[in-house]
């Protein structure tokens, strides 16, 4: 799962970025249809082949299963942290 590598609000793997405040990050905050387009642009784009960057791996989802990532994602960014993370960049 997402937290094999991700944190989800400090709770996972420190291996690649925060989730919690991703919607933040990608400026779709109150933007359900946007984060959806931006999250499936992204998944689609992996891995990015890019040498020497960390390469997420293509899950091949479906739209509804992105569309239900996006959901979960954008509700998780409504959660009162407390600050965490503190910084947008998670």
């Amino acid at each position: 799962g997402c937290i094999d590598c991700h944190t989800i609000l400090g709770e996972g793997a420190y291996f690649a970025p925060e989730l919690g405040n991703v919607m933040t990050r990608w400026g779709v905050a109150d933007d359900p249809e946007g984060a959806f387009d931006t999250l499936k642009a992204w998944m689609e784009s992996q891995p990015s082949g890019i040498e020497g960057r960390r390469q997420m791996p293509q899950f091949n989802l479906t739209d509804d299963e992105i569309r239900n990532l996006a959901d979960f994602l954008l509700w998780t960014n409504t959660i009162d942290t407390q600050g965490w993370p503190p910084t947008d960049a998670g």
